[in-house]
């Protein structure tokens, strides 16, 4: 899969958000996957970063054992650790340099067991703010060329700067 993704449509709260937009996709894609490379959980999942562009990203998952529950489905909490990654990701493409996200709250709706090749989160942003960002993450299962939506998460994230720790 190619990092070039349609840009996202969103709502967008400010001309600075407005020109993130527009900003350089190799300096995003580079800024999002060193940060994704740090990140335990993803690389303990075996997750992969897919694509990125301003205000999207895609995030795939290989089922096995090591993500599976007792039915032998992609366990909801492997779901929606992609998930919350993806929209997390598709944020910080339009947070300033320097400028971490945090993720404030989420609901996920498991709409049907996770099972396939693969499973992708595909997280785009909805609204952007300067303190707080709207995104989604839908989630798919692909078997046989086909994608099935398995899951659509909502989530509130918060823009953090100037705290040791938390930044690209």
């Amino acid at each position: 899969m190619t990092d070039q993704m349609p840009e996202a449509r969103l709502r967008a709260d400010s001309d600075e958000i407005q020109a993130r937009l527009r900003a350089d996709p190799e300096q995003i894609q580079a800024r999002v996957r060193a940060s994704f490379d740090k990140q335990g959980l993803m690389r303990t999942l075996g997750a992969t970063l897919e694509a990125v562009s301003p205000g999207a990203v895609e995030i795939a998952l290989v089922p096995g054992p090591a993500v599976s529950q007792q039915h032998g489905f992609v366990h909801a909490g492997a779901v929606s650790a992609v998930a919350d990654s993806a929209a997390g990701y598709a944020a910080l493409t339009l947070m300033p340099p320097g400028a971490g996200v945090l993720t404030a709250e989420f609901k996920i709706n498991l709409l049907a067991p996770a099972a396939g090749r693969r499973i992708l989160a595909r997280g785009r942003v909805v609204k952007a703010g300067r303190t707080l960002t709207l995104a989604q993450a839908e989630v798919f299962s692909e078997s046989e060329g086909r994608e099935k939506l398995v899951a659509l998460l909502t989530a509130t994230l918060m823009a953090v700067q100037g705290r040791d720790g938390v930044g690209d």
